[in-house]
């Protein structure tokens, strides 16, 4: 196949790519920049080198949300948020995690199909409610995590791991999923 039929079909095939596509991929772009952005603005100093891996990554996860390059991002980002961020809970770090779920959420979607395949709306809708409860759960496990580490509560850890759990539940649930499912 030449170069000129390959740009052809990646024509036509975008041109065949649906709304489902564009809202995860959509979605992934924003949140990566969200999770590059946030973590440089923030008081900590961040690595050089972060922003710029990660601006490729994100091209390469919005383009090949299927591929190694969303989970490369999601190492990338929080190596340097792991370097050098506070250990205290703080609204940038609150965000950068929220940022990453949102990836990793939207990838998981997106690489599920090829760009070109139609995906009804309800795929989308199924998609969007475990998401959603997922965004809002996480940071309600954060935020108990750090009341409970810092009042330094007898079995704060077992505390942390139930809500991890309980959160990981209710996603597997609003998921549509079932215990008996297999």
């Amino acid at each position: 196949m030449s170069g000129a039929d390959r740009i052809s079909q990646w024509l036509a095939q975008l041109q065949a790519t649906n709304v489902a596509t564009w809202v995860a991929r959509s979605a992934i772009a924003v949140a990566g920049l969200v999770a590059l952005i946030v973590p440089g603005l923030a008081p900590w100093d961040q690595m050089d080198a972060i922003p710029v891996a990660g601006a490729f990554l994100l091209v390469a996860c919005v383009l090949l949300p299927d591929s190694l390059a969303p989970l490369l991002f999601l190492i990338v980002v929080c190596l340097g948020w792991l370097m050098r961020a506070p250990s205290d809970l703080t609204l940038p770090l609150v965000l950068t995690g929220i940022a990453l779920l949102v990836v990793h959420l939207a990838s998981a979607f997106a690489g599920q199909v090829p760009s070109y395949a139609v995906v009804s709306r309800e795929a989308l809708r199924k998609w969007l409610l475990p998401a959603t409860v997922a965004m809002v759960l996480g940071p309600v496990v954060a935020i108990a995590a750090g009341v409970v580490r810092g009042a330094e509560v007898q079995g704060s850890l077992f505390v942390t791991v139930a809500a991890l759990v309980a959160a990981t539940g209710a996603i597997w649930f609003a998921a549509g999923q079932s215990v008996g499912d297999r």
